[in-house]
């Protein structure tokens, strides 16, 4: 009987050999957003073992959305050469190859986790020493630790859209088979997502539908600019420990469906303590209940992660 987990899967253009995924790991090596020769050797090794899809880590579109001062950039164009040595590398090996495209909002700035990854009260930018500011929904910091954010207004949020489409453009030039966009684990469109961090009284507040707009906006932006034949990934916490529940997220599926989103990616949790869902308990494959739950509920394809760890776990 012919193995599912190596068969192929066709999305749009793009066909990739098997169904194993190297999902976007942070390494915290960047320089000024700048990728180097360790983010090469980590993903080459990927794509020459035999996986199907190789992501980068998550890489932001605006570097006051930086998770901490050594992520990668994609918000200029001086970042794209060394993006798309590694992209042909992993092409040249039969792997598609993927980015992920994030903002952090009011979970920027800290320090990387060798040094405690507590929040920074300040630090120059990433990009030239600037200013380093937090945006977010609404001024309500992450922690108790945390900075405050500025609560973004609608010129800020325009603007952040641009960022997407302009990052999305980049992405391309520098020949990512796949976009996957970030709005999971706590930052920027999961704070638009929650009422935990989400105050807004404006059309980007208050009920589920406002509150899903940002994203769905978002995802709207990226396709506007990314090649039709080429896959769209969205990222979700499907559930979270602030109230986020798995029906929002079918809701939310069911929104960036129509806009072109290809793939719902469930993970799980970041808006609050550490535990992702105290009610599901972290063993193997403990987020695909989740994937399972939006694909039936909200007809799209869907993935997962999360301790999948052995071939005869994934093959089920």
């Amino acid at each position: 009987m012919q193995s599912l987990l190596f068969s192929p899967l066709t999305l749009r253009g793009l066909t990739l050999r098997n169904r194993i995924v190297v999902s976007p790991m942070m390494t915290y090596a960047g320089t000024n957003g700048h990728a180097g020769d360790w983010h090469f050797a980590h993903l080459a090794q990927f794509a020459a073992s035999g996986a199907g899809l190789v992501f980068t880590e998550s890489t932001k579109i605006d570097p006051r959305g930086c998770t901490t001062p050594h992520d990668l950039g994609l918000w200029k164009d001086d970042f794209v050469a060394p993006l798309a040595r590694i992209a042909a590398y992993v092409k040249s090996h039969g792997a598609a190859v993927g980015i992920q495209l994030g903002h952090s909002g009011r979970k920027a700035r800290n320090a990387v986790p060798w040094k405690g990854r507590g929040p920074l009260a300040s630090h120059s930018g990433v990009d030239h020493g600037e200013e380093w500011e937090l945006i977010g929904p609404s001024a309500l910091p992450a922690s108790p630790t945390a900075g405050v954010p500025r609560a973004m207004m609608r010129a800020d949020i325009d603007d952040i859209l641009a960022a997407w489409r302009a990052a999305t453009a980049r992405a391309d030039k520098a020949g990512f088979d796949v976009i996957e966009v970030h709005a999971a684990h706590g930052y920027l469109l999961h704070q638009f997502l929650s009422e935990a961090a989400n105050r807004r009284t404006d059309r980007y507040g208050g009920s589920l539908d406002n509150r899903l707009r940002f994203a769905v906006e978002t995802a709207a932006a990226v396709r506007e600019v990314w090649p039709r034949e080429k896959p769209l990934f969205f990222r979700i916490s499907a559930v979270d420990e602030a109230g986020w529940r798995i029906e929002d997220s079918v809701a939310l599926a069911r929104a960036l469906k129509p806009v072109g989103v290809d793939m719902i990616d469930c993970s799980s949790g970041g808006m609050g303590a550490p535990a992702p869902d105290a009610a599901q308990p972290q063993g193997y494959g403990y987020q695909v209940p989740y994937a399972e739950r939006v694909r039936r509920d909200a007809a799209v394809s869907t993935m997962a992660v999360g301790h999948i760890i052995h071939a005869d776990q994934a093959e089920d």
